[in-house]
Formats: C-alpha cells, sequence, structure tokens
C-alpha cells in the first residue's frame, strides 16, 4: 500500500512485565469511505522490530456493492511488502507483470529491490457484490547489500503454508519458522511471521530463539506475567527471555521479527533506504515517469510535494 506519514501511535505502558521492552497502542486514521487503518510501526521510540519497518492494520470494515479499495499504481523501493487478509480480497498487480487476487491465509510478498510499482484493488466481483475487510500490511526493510536486488512477487496459499494444531490454539507460519515448521517463503534476511489464533484459557509460547520479537494481538485479550492487553496492540519483547501467554478472551495475534539489520533505514513515503540520496533517486524517477508501468492501469499516484 501507499504511505502518508502521520503523528505518532500513543505509547503505553513499557514496563509491563520485565521481558517486555515497549508496548505500542497504534493509532487510529480514517482514509475516507470507511477505510480505518491503524498504524503500529514506524514508531517514534522505535524504527523496526528485526526488519519490520511499517506494520499497518487495516479494518474490520464493510464495503457496500459498488463500492471498493482502490489504491492507485505507486512506487516502492528497499523493502519487500506482506499483504495479509483475514477477510475479503484485494487484486494486486504490478509492474513486473505480476496479477494476483489476494485472499484470505495467503502469503504475498512483493520484494521492490531496485524499484517496483503496484496497485491493490477491490476485484471486480467483491464490488459488484460488497465485501467485508479485515488485514495488515507489512513492510519488511531489506539489509544493505540486497537493497538493489530485482524486483520479484511470490505467492503461496492459504492451504500452502505449514500450520500447527494444539490444545485451544491454532498457528500458521507465513514467514520464517516457527512452532518447529518453516514456510516454504524465500528471504534475503532472518524473520518470520505467524498468525496464531487461541480460545480463552489457553497458554502459548513465543519462541525466545529470534533476536527481536513482538506480538501484535488484533483482537481479543491475552496476559503476561500478571498484566493484561487488549487488542490492537503491539507487545515489543527484549532478547531471550521465555514468554508465556495466557489467553483471557478468544484471540487472534501475530507473532513477528527476527535480525536486527545492520544500521536504521531512512523511511520517506514509499521508499525505504539506507542512503538518503538513493530515496532522492527515486523521488525523481517516480516524479519522471522512470518507474515501470504497470499493464493495465491508466492512473498513478503522484509524488507528495
Amino acid at each position: 500500500m501507499s504511505w502518508h506519514p502521520s503523528n505518532d501511535p500513543i505509547l503505553g505502558d513499557p514496563h509491563t512485565c520485565d521481558a517486555l521492552e515497549l508496548t505500542i497502542v497504534p493509532r487510529t486514521r480514517d482514509l475516507g469511505d470507511g477505510f480505518a487503518v491503524r498504524r503500529a510501526l514506524p514508531h517514534g521510540k522505535r524504527q523496526m522490530v528485526g526488519p519490520f519497518i511499517f506494520f499497518d492494520h487495516f479494518g474490520p470494515m464493510q464495503f457496500i456493492a459498488g463500492k471498493g479499495m482502490d489504491v492507485r499504481p505507486h512506487p516502492h523501493i528497499g523493502l519487500a511488502t506482506v499483504s495479509y487478509l483475514f477477510d475479503g480480497a484485494i487484486m494486486h498487480r504490478d509492474s513486473e507483470g505480476n496479477v494476483r487476487e489476494i485472499q484470505p491465509g495467503a502469503m504475498n510478498l512483493m520484494t521492490a529491490g531496485r524499484g517496483i510499482a503496484h496497485s491493490e484493488r477491490t476485484p471486480d466481483v467483491q464490488r459488484a457484490n460488497g465485501q467485508k475487510m479485515l488485514g495488515l500490511q507489512s513492510w519488511i526493510a531489506l539489509p544493505k547489500g540486497s537493497e538493489e536486488i530485482d524486483p520479484s512477487f511470490q505467492h503461496y496459499g492459504a492451504d500452502s503454508l505449514p500450520t500447527i494444531q494444539d490444545t485451544g490454539f491454532s498457528a500458521r507460519v507465513i514467514a520464517g519458522k516457527a512452532f518447529g515448521k518453516a514456510s516454504p517463503v524465500s528471504m534475503v534476511s532472518p524473520w518470520f511471521y505467524v498468525e496464531v489464533t487461541a480460545t480463552a484459557g489457553t497458554t502459548v509460547p513465543l519462541d525466545p530463539d529470534h533476536e527481536e520479537r513482538a506480538i501484535y494481538v488484533v483482537d481479543g485479550e491475552i496476559e503476561i506475567a500478571g498484566d493484561r492487553h487488549e487488542g490492537p496492540k503491539l507487545l515489543i519483547f527484549r532478547p531471550g527471555d521465555e514468554i508465556t501467554i495466557r489467553v483471557q478472551r478468544d484471540c487472534r495475534m501475530m507473532f513477528l521479527g527476527g535480525d536486527a539489520l545492520e544500521g536504521p533505514r531512512h523511511l520517506w513515503w514509499n521508499f525505504v533506504s539506507s542512503s538518503k540520496e538513493r530515496i532522492e533517486q527515486a523521488k525523481e524517477d517516480w516524479k519522471t515517469g522512470r518507474f515501470a508501468h504497470v499493464p493495465d492501469e491508466h492512473e498513478f499516484i503522484p509524488l507528495p510535494e
């Protein structure tokens, strides 16, 4: 998706437990037509968790018949995007010629690298009939040596991703490794992303092996070390601690994180880079039409001035 900066999300209590480094209550923004977005990253006190540099939660929302989402073609560099749905559908088109209807539970990883443009729209059938939508948009910053790799797109349907079923909870490993299983998704740096749903009274462990870790509580309520956390909320943990999540109300969570990158990133509009000069070049490239065109698209989002 296209991004415009907003005020920092509201900072919660960072002292919930010894292992908890930061609590972020995402700030809600209404982008019009009932399209609600909650932004957890970037944050004034934390730019990234592992390589996750952007984290948006959109919905739940209801589009009536004849209405839908229309994110016109826009550019990216230096990152990979993950569009993950719990409800609804999105039609993805990009300048590499990839066309894919994104469905709930599927992994869709678009690696921008040296540059890609894409659009995200409501598919024709869902636009005609109306649809509910609920999902997450995440950006993964690329390591310095891979920022200029060729753009690409990976799709894995929900049925092709490993799942875990245990007493009271289930998990889908979208990327990386968790619960002893590994996703087939190719990555240029180590990171993980897991959907977990759990019923009240269940306990769920968070693997301590990853260098940086967080839990995004989409909905429901959990308890950690005696303190309760109601969604939506992002909980960022210190490395190495054993974490046990006790579910107080049926909930949906995302486990995320990975290895920290070698340094901070510059973030401007939809561009991420370790170099300010590279972002200036990307601005000029989009403004002057040097990004590749998205087939079958006749609109675009202008460079913010």
